[in-house]
């Protein structure tokens, strides 16, 4: 790989990483934490919980887990662009 086709491979990593990263960081910290009072007050419920309190419990970790399937998709595709593949 040369060095421009390499910088730039890192770059789009880098770049994928800071965006689903800041997702995650949204649902946990913002829904977890921050707005739980906010998403209570909806009349909307996961599984008989109410939806702030499902976020903060089990929501963070299941977008986390989603969030480690589509890098590993998008990383996959990344190597396949750059012929770097196993």
């Amino acid at each position: 790989m040369s060095q421009n086709s390499n910088k730039e491979y890192w770059k789009l990593n880098i770049r994928y990483l800071v965006i689903l990263l800041s997702i995650w960081f949204i649902v946990s910290f913002g829904c977890g934490i921050l707005f739980v009072e906010q998403l209570n007050q909806l009349n909307f419920r996961l599984g008989g919980y109410k939806l702030g309190f499902w976020f903060g419990q089990q929501g963070s970790i299941i977008s986390f887990v989603i969030l480690i399937a589509i890098y590993v998709k998008l990383m996959n595709n990344l190597d396949k662009k750059f012929e770097v593949e196993e």
